[in-house]
């Protein structure tokens, strides 16, 4: 496979995506915007692309937070198969994942159909703001729930266990996606810092710069080489929750490079207090 039929099959353009509607093809577009503690569906309502659904991160992309699972755990199979089926999904739909502007919350959904099994998914690059842009369409109708007849298969993308994350910083590659102030912690500051032999790398830097939109290929290869992520070694990202680093899982795919996923992330490492913790710019 090439570089750009890898991009076609994980991201999808404002222009192309309107294009796809007016095909007539089975398109099912899921809107998935929230702020930090809640699902933001009272904005959805207020003008969403023709036809989406709303999908709900806390409840429906993710499961009960715990101290022992972290912030975002992964949903349980009852949950994501219940959740497609009412999204409209079946076999040979074109799931349209978008949020406010693009982003990690848009990623975080990409990313739990991928590994539920879904084949056919792609992120909306920058999101409801490049819909607009493109002339597209707002509307308030709220569509009826579906009736998807896709089975899925969890477990469709590689994830790690906490002992896996710190095999992998020893063995192989392991990225984490927070902000480098949040990576570097302080002595002083209990539970900030990140996992030793962890290499930072923001998700951001995926991103043109001030936009919500990619990076080109070029320029997204360029930094992840540079923090040793070319796939000639195995990679893993983390991040504060389990939902940042799907960004930067996505921008790996996009070159098809395979990066695995720590779901539990800081938010999980951090609450052990077995767990080694490094601070500083340096891995540990």
């Amino acid at each position: 496979m090439t570089v750009a039929e890898h991009r076609t099959d994980v991201v999808i353009s404002a222009t192309e995506l309107k294009e796809l509607l007016a095909s007539g093809a089975d398109v099912v577009v899921l809107d998935v915007r929230r702020s930090t503690n809640e699902p933001l569906e009272a904005e959805y309502r207020a003008g969403h692309i023709p036809g989406a659904r709303f999908a709900n991160h806390f409840t429906q992309l993710s499961g009960p937070p715990s101290a022992a699972a972290g912030r975002n755990p992964l949903p349980d199979d009852e949950t994501i198969q219940a959740a497609v089926t009412a999204w409209g999904i079946n076999a040979g739909s074109t799931v349209v994942v978008s949020s406010d502007v693009g982003g990690p919350t848009a990623t975080r959904g990409w990313w739990v159909l991928k590994w539920a099994g879904v084949p056919d998914v792609r992120y909306l690059d920058g999101g409801l703001a490049a819909w607009v842009e493109a002339g597209g369409e707002l509307d308030t109708e709220v569509p009826p729930e579906g009736h998807g007849s896709f089975r899925v298969t969890t477990g469709s993308l590689p994830v790690l266990t906490a002992d896996q994350a710190a095999e992998l910083a020893r063995d192989g590659v392991l990225l984490d996606a927070r902000p480098a102030t949040d990576y570097f912690g302080s002595p002083d500051q209990p539970l900030t810092g990140h996992i030793p032999g962890a290499l930072s790398a923001p998700f951001s830097i995926a991103l043109q710069g001030g936009t919500g939109l990619l990076g080109d290929d070029q320029a997204i290869r360029a930094v992840y080489a540079a923090v040793g992520a070319d796939g000639e070694r195995p990679i893993g990202l983390y991040c504060g929750g389990g939902v940042g680093a799907t960004f930067g899982v996505l921008a790996l795919a996009r070159l098809g490079i395979p990066a695995a996923l720590y779901p539990g992330s800081w938010s999980q490492w951090s609450a052990d207090a077995a767990r080694p913790i490094a601070t500083g710019s340096q891995p540990g």
